[in-house]
């Protein structure tokens, strides 16, 4: 959507193909029995990168995507003990790390200078599209490596600053963002929680589906069509150059594609084998994926409104819970989860008198070590009872609507390719221009948007790589972006926390 947004601000005919009945794939909103949940994710972070989109098309965000910004912004609960509530404002939190480590809040200062300037300095790397180890030995990302430091592992890298595990794992537990252990994410990703305290934690009016609905909304308006319910069948090429794609009802040619679809799944469902050379179906079963997610969408009679709008559980050995789901491939008998109570702050989240929980625990990835036909009522179980450590009791009486997901789940409706929520895994190996290109290197014609290419998953680098994907495109066929932003950016600062 942010590309169709970009193209037709280019001068673009675009046509958007969903398979879907709605926008948004993972990011939209789930409703049943007037009961409204996202999809997937529920933390928008960085509103820059799209506030910059909307105004390039002649928009303001502020105005058609209402947000309010957290405070606090979530509540950690350590299953080795403790909590940490946290918050943007500095000097509570510092006080709120002091209460479980007083040395480690002596130093919380320097990880958020450090951090700054780590963000400011990769920005542009972000920005920027990487095709080749030549864009790697640019001389702007060579002196940036003694910042960088990619040889440690996110946690070690916090071992700088703290030293109690709890602390870090404060500070390290947005990898999930990417599908990975903190243990062994690049260091760099340590910008995922300053980006948190400097720029803030915000919640969609309506949810984080609103946001892709003001996308469609405004790409409409700008003369994109939006076919809904209606998958792709195949793309259609000439030689290695696609010229088009079919649906079921119809072709339709262009001269250029972009696709968002899940990557793995798509070069195997859309593109014949023998057109990649680089991307072969052997080479993409090669790669490492992300974890997947057990979800469980609750509509409840009733509100808990002493629990916060973001809680995150971390499981008392939380190193052994990740390497269940990454290495063993098992379900772990204490899993580390994530609840919303979105009703807490956006009472248009369900009906008056009820409230909608959002539970999510991260879990391997299809594999057979998992059935998740028999696995799923004892799993299910499991998590009511999980919930019990947070504060959350009694809720199985008062469940008046539910739905479950599990990795079988995001494989068969969503088209995941195993049902890996964050795609491919965001490992050094499998990073910059070792993921799929924006300017998809095996095909002619071809571009990729989303968290299968660079940057990565997460929405606000999602929207980067619309930004980075659509300039490449239209620097193909030679056209002008014209994405001079017609309004003034309205200041981050214009969001008044909410608590």
């Amino acid at each position: 959507m942010a590309a169709a947004i970009l193209l037709a601000k280019a001068g673009l005919q675009v046509t958007v193909v969903e398979r879907r009945l709605q926008v948004g794939g993972r990011t939209s909103t789930l409703e049943q029995d007037g009961f409204k949940f996202d999809t997937g994710p529920t933390f928008f972070l960085y509103p820059r990168v799209l506030r910059e989109i909307f105004s390039a098309a002649g928009r303001s965000l502020d105005q058609e995507i209402p947000m309010l910004r957290l405070d606090p912004q979530y509540r950690l609960v350590f299953g080795s003990g403790g909590e940490l509530l946290a918050t943007p404002d500095r000097q509570r939190m510092t006080a709120a790390i002091a209460a479980i480590s007083p040395e480690d809040a002596k130093r919380f200062h320097l990880f958020y200078r450090d951090n700054r300037e780590k963000l400011t300095r990769f920005t542009p790397v972000l920005e920027s599209s990487f095709e080749n180890w030549r864009d790697l030995a640019r001389w702007e990302m060579l002196k940036m490596m003694p910042l960088l430091r990619p040889w440690r592992s996110l946690d070690s890298d916090l071992q700088r600053y703290f030293s109690d595990e709890r602390i870090r794992l404060g500070f390290s537990f947005q990898s999930k963002y990417l599908g990975m252990s903190p243990f062994r994410c690049p260091s760099l990703f340590s910008i995922l929680s300053f980006l948190e305290y400097e720029h803030g934690v915000f919640h969609p009016v309506g949810g984080c589906g609103a946001v892709t609905r003001g996308l469609a909304r405004v790409a409409t308006e700008m003369g994109v069509e939006i076919l809904l319910d209606e998958p792709v069948e195949e793309i259609l090429f000439e030689g290695r150059r696609a010229v088009g794609v079919r649906t079921a009802r119809r072709r339709l040619a262009s001269s250029a594609i972009v696709i968002n679809a899940d990557f793995a799944r798509a070069m195997q469902r859309m593109v014949p084998n023998h057109l990649r050379r680089r991307w072969s179906n052997e080479k993409i079963e090669s790669k490492k994926f992300s974890c997947s997610t057990f979800m469980m969408y609750l509509g409840i009679e009733g509100a808990y409104p002493e629990l916060s709008h973001h809680t995150i559980y971390l499981a008392e050995d939380y190193r052994r819970n990740l390497d269940d789901i990454e290495n063993a491939h098992l379900l772990s008998a204490d899993p580390s989860f994530y609840v919303q109570n979105a009703c807490v702050s956006d009472p248009s989240m369900a009906p008056r008198g009820m409230s909608t929980l959002y539970v999510l625990a991260p879990v391997t990835h299809e594999h057979p070590n998992v059935d998740w036909k028999k696995e799923q009522p004892r799993f299910r179980e499991l998590m009511l009872r999980q919930l019990e450590k947070i504060g959350i009791t009694g809720v199985e009486k008062r469940i008046r609507m539910e739905r479950v997901m599990t990795p079988n789940g995001w494989n068969k409706e969503f088209e995941l390719h195993m049902g890996a929520t964050f795609s491919m895994s965001h490992n050094l190996r499998q990073m910059l221009h070792r993921r799929p290109h924006n300017r998809f290197e095996d095909l002619e014609g071809v571009y990729l948007v989303g968290g299968g290419t660079h940057p990565g998953s997460g929405l606000p680098v999602i929207f980067e790589s619309a930004r980075i994907t659509s300039r490449l495109l239209l620097e193909d066929l030679r056209i002008e972006p014209q994405w001079e932003a017609t309004l003034p950016l309205a200041a981050e600062s214009l969001y008044e926390p909410v608590s």
